[in-house]
């Protein structure tokens, strides 16, 4: 089933969160989210082509609430264990009661977990679709692992329904 996603977010970090934001602006689709006061990230200021608002008061922890909050659903993808800024979002979900779906990215070649990410976006109807997970100094490569898990799971929900 094609996902119905018109936005994605994330709070901008390097790693996880910056591929979902090229990701989306190399397929079209509108992207934004919260980052920190400053447009911080760990390799410097962020960017202006990407449309992100600085949260008020400058905190990480407020960004990725706010980021859980405006979407639809979270999408976390992971290396190693869960830890710091992502444990953050996972716990900010499950206490917003808002949709979770976690995908080691250690495992995802694993297709049918590709499939049941495609079948839970199509479940909850997610439209805004929230992305986070490790920055890049903390698990090198991660970046480009996590756009391969996008352009993959993009392209097996538009052509097929069961991958």
């Amino acid at each position: 089933m094609p996902f119905r996603i018109s936005k994605i977010i994330s709070g901008g970090q390097t790693g996880v969160d910056r591929a979902a934001l090229d990701w989306a602006i190399s397929q079209s689709i509108a992207h934004g989210g919260w980052c920190p006061k400053g447009r911080l990230a760990e390799d410097g200021i962020l960017d202006s082509r990407y449309q992100l608002t600085e949260v008020p008061f400058g905190s990480y922890r407020q960004r990725t609430r706010r980021n859980v909050e405006d979407s639809d659903g979270t999408l976390i993808l992971n290396v190693g264990p869960l830890e710091g800024g992502t444990l953050s979002t996972k716990r900010f979900a499950e206490k917003l009661g808002k949709p979770l779906f976690m995908l080691q990215l250690d495992f995802w070649l694993a297709y049918p977990l590709l499939a049941e990410l495609s079948d839970w976006v199509a479940r909850h109807d997610i439209r805004v679709l929230n992305v986070a997970g490790p920055r890049e100094s903390r698990y090198p490569g991660v970046y480009g692992l996590a756009t391969e898990v996008l352009v993959v799971t993009w392209s097996c929900s538009e052509k097929c329904a069961n991958c």
